[in-house]
């Protein structure tokens, strides 16, 4: 066995967490296992995170922050109700690649296992911008919400396996998204 090393980085830290979490879910994260990951003892984690919390905290960051960064590059779409439909596209890919973070994204965990609350208002903002340009500044938050609140339902009953009854889920998610955005772009038009 060679000796430990001596240093690691809070990126390596968290990518290795990352990595646990998505293997074997949230219990499959400790100190312990993040250290042997990043090949340290892991009393050396706590130069960087003083607990689990901190630790969990820090991977829902970078988890919300990835996510940000993809419905950013999305936003652009100079048809706003086309740009929200593929950043609800882009929300659902990036969950079913990566379902143990996203989880962590949305669980009910106690305030020092958050991420920082303008991690999470950074990476709504793309969001909000493009249901602006759709449905106008007074109604953008409520356009935002309702569309993360139809995604999140879909996409956790679909990592759930509760879609039991055949069909085409994937044209099923199409065809809400369609439908609200639609909806949405109906109403601004009224």
């Amino acid at each position: 066995m060679s000796p430990a090393r001596a240093r690691t980085s809070l990126d390596e830290i968290v990518a290795a967490g990352r990595e646990l979490l998505e293997a074997g879910g949230l219990d499959a994260v400790t100190m312990q296992a993040v250290a042997e990951r990043v090949g340290v003892r892991a009393p050396s984690l706590y130069k960087r995170l003083p607990n689990r919390a901190a630790l969990i905290a820090a991977i829902g960051a970078a988890t919300v922050d990835d996510l940000g960064r993809m419905l950013e590059t999305i936003g652009r779409d100079d048809d706003p109700a086309g740009a929200l439909k593929a950043a609800a596209t882009a929300f659902r890919r990036f969950a079913l690649a990566n379902p143990h973070g996203y989880e962590l994204v949305f669980m009910n965990l106690p305030p020092d296992a958050r991420p920082p609350a303008d991690r999470n208002a950074r990476a709504a903002a793309p969001l909000l911008a493009i249901a602006e340009r759709l449905v106008g500044p007074d109604q953008a938050l409520e356009a935002a919400r309702l569309v993360t609140a139809f995604a999140h339902g879909f996409v956790s009953m679909e990592l759930s396996g509760a879609f039991r009854l055949g069909g085409d889920v994937d044209e099923a998610y199409r065809y809400g998204v369609d439908m609200l955005v639609d909806a949405l772009a109906g109403r601004r038009t009224r």
